[in-house]
């Protein structure tokens, strides 16, 4: 869930007011016509008076966003890395549950050796869990039961699947006594959804 802004954009001779969408790793344009530029395909970005000026493969895109053209254009040039994006912090204690790919793992190492697999331990600060499918959601229950105070679940999944939905997990989490904070593009497979204890549960 990125910022969003009305607008409006001219991309070659085509022009429409409309709503754009900063996204973590991609602006989204919806008008009269739409544009989807990933941040990686952008060869430039600048803030010129209050524009923001985008030059991709497919001609300029020009995003008359006024005063919040210079922290979109910053976003777009220094995007969050991935771990940065889920907020673990550096000496967290990390649990995981289930196989996540070594590319992570070796983002996870490079901030807390404190990371244990395969187990819900109840001194976890951020606990992942992998469900592949809604059967694998059976397992949230327990898991939200070993998760104490400020504890955060992140619930990874496959992106555009129908055998495990973004409502089934946000009902899966939701059933289990969590609430839902935050979603993160955690690969351009998964999609991450985090929960946290209710304030009045703690």
């Amino acid at each position: 869930m990125g910022k969003e802004l009305n607008c409006s954009v001219r991309f070659g001779k085509q022009q429409s007011e409309g709503k754009a969408l900063l996204e973590t790793s991609e602006i989204l344009f919806r008008g009269e016509f739409r544009l989807k530029i990933p941040f990686s395909t952008i060869k430039s970005a600048k803030a010129v008076d209050g524009e923001l000026r985008l030059q991709t493969a497919d001609g300029l895109a020009v995003f008359h966003l006024g005063a919040a053209s210079e922290k979109w254009c910053d976003k777009i040039l220094h995007p969050k890395s991935r771990i940065e994006k889920l907020g673990v912090k550096p000496r967290a204690k990390v649990a995981l549950l289930g196989e996540f790919d070594a590319d992570f793992l070796c983002e996870l190492g490079s901030l807390t050796r404190t990371v244990s697999k395969g187990k819900a331990a109840s001194d976890s600060d951020w606990t992942f869990f992998m469900a592949d499918s809604k059967e694998d959601l059976a397992a949230l229950p327990k898991i939200s039961k070993s998760m104490q105070d400020a504890a955060a679940l992140w619930i990874v999944y496959p992106k555009g699947q129908k055998h495990i939905t973004e409502n089934d997990v946000l009902a899966a989490g939701r059933k289990s006594g969590l609430k839902d904070v935050k979603v993160v593009g955690f690969s351009s497979t998964h999609t991450a959804l985090k929960f946290v204890i209710p304030l009045a549960s703690r």
